[in-house]
């Protein structure tokens, strides 16, 4: 899929996407208190870029554990980002974030950030060269030393091993009330559409975008998740 489709994608979903995937939220709730962990020692009133973020989920935690913190929001779907926003006011957050809609390309601050996050965005680009790229349009947000918390679905899909994740991953995809059609669009979409890639390769792409060897922190299921600091 190109922008343009992703984009239009997940327009479509917005309405109904924190609903629809209410019940893998023990995965995000995860990844999320790691991320906590990890940005803990940040400065009190750190700036963090929000990659993709979607309706909010990782700025939200966040912002609930440091009061001092601000958030840059980019995201292309306007429609997510509009969740976003409602979210925020109800948070009772919005004077703390900037909203963006759009890419990184076109974000207009030149304003550096203390650390980023990136949550299952950049397996939606399947050239490696320009997956790299889109890590190094995030290197260049990034203060000096600046870390990157990202996450991406990841595994060899040549191996036995992906086949008995990818059996478990549509088993929870049913229990969490994904419709058939939309898990047969997800199952083809895996193979043709989305950068899945053994977890080593994605960390040399992450590395090659200017940061420093990443480190994995978390898995559950096709879900990977690295730390890495700007180079």
């Amino acid at each position: 899929m190109n922008q343009d489709e992703i984009k239009a994608l997940f327009d479509q979903q917005a309405a109904s996407y924190d609903q629809q995937w209410a019940k893998t939220s023990p995965i995000r709730n995860c990844l999320h208190l790691l991320l906590g962990s990890l940005f803990a020692d940040l400065p009190a009133e750190a700036r963090i870029l929000c990659v993709g973020v979607g309706t909010g989920d990782e700025l939200f935690y966040l912002a609930s554990q440091h009061p001092g913190w601000r958030f840059t929001a980019v995201e292309p779907s306007g429609r997510m980002l509009d969740v976003c926003r409602e979210r925020a006011e109800k948070e009772g957050v919005t004077s703390r974030c900037t909203f963006h809609e759009g890419y990184l390309e076109s974000l207009p601050t030149a304003e550096l950030h203390d650390a980023a996050t990136c949550l299952l965005v950049s397996q939606f680009i399947t050239n490696p060269d320009e997956r790299s790229g889109f890590f190094r349009g995030i290197a260049a947000k990034l203060n000096s030393g600046g870390i990157l918390a990202s996450a991406d679905l990841a595994s060899d899909i040549a191996s036995p091993e992906y086949d008995v994740l990818l059996h478990a991953w549509m088993n929870m995809m049913s229990a969490a009330d994904v419709s058939e059609e939309m898990m047969a669009r997800m199952r083809h979409a895996y193979a043709h559409d989305v950068g899945v890639l053994p977890p080593a390769r994605i960390a040399s792409i992450i590395e090659a975008g200017g940061f420093e060897l990443p480190v994995p922190f978390f898995q559950a299921g096709l879900i990977h998740a690295w730390l890495s600091r700007r180079a």
